[in-house]
């Protein structure tokens, strides 16, 4: 459990993403980095315009607690000068686009606690756990 002390740094990580469609066309914004967020989401227009299409829904929980239903769709997501893809969430129109931990952790990126900045690892981990005997 991480204590915060006065003086301390504390504050949001935006970081500047391009989600690809089918159709060529990108949407380019800032996203709210949230390590919370398992999924990235977007406003549901937007995505729609670039051509992403919803391809299944899941109940997500929210930061107070309550359940909610979103469609989401698969996307390439570029950032950091990194390529990644994944679910996108088809989010309310007045949403903060979010960036989600799958895919901070799927470009190799992580959140230094030091310095509350993003940091790049030096490779991604591609470890199996020992099978206990």
């Amino acid at each position: 459990m991480a204590i915060w002390k006065q003086g301390e740094k504390v504050g949001l990580i935006h970081v500047s993403v391009k989600v690809l469609g089918g159709t060529g066309q990108s949407y380019d914004a800032d996203f709210l980095v949230d390590t919370g967020a398992t999924d990235s989401m977007a406003p549901a227009s937007e995505l729609a315009r670039i051509g992403i299409k919803p391809v299944a829904k899941l109940a997500y929980e929210l930061a107070d607690g309550r359940l909610v239903e979103y469609e989401f769709g698969l996307a390439q997501i570029e950032f950091m000068g990194d390529i990644t893809a994944g679910r996108i969430i088809f989010g309310p129109e007045n949403a903060e686009p979010l960036l989600g931990v799958t895919q901070l952790e799927s470009a190799g990126i992580v959140i230094d606690p030091r310095t509350g900045n993003l940091k790049r690892l030096p490779a991604i981990p591609l470890k199996q756990f020992a099978a206990t005997a």
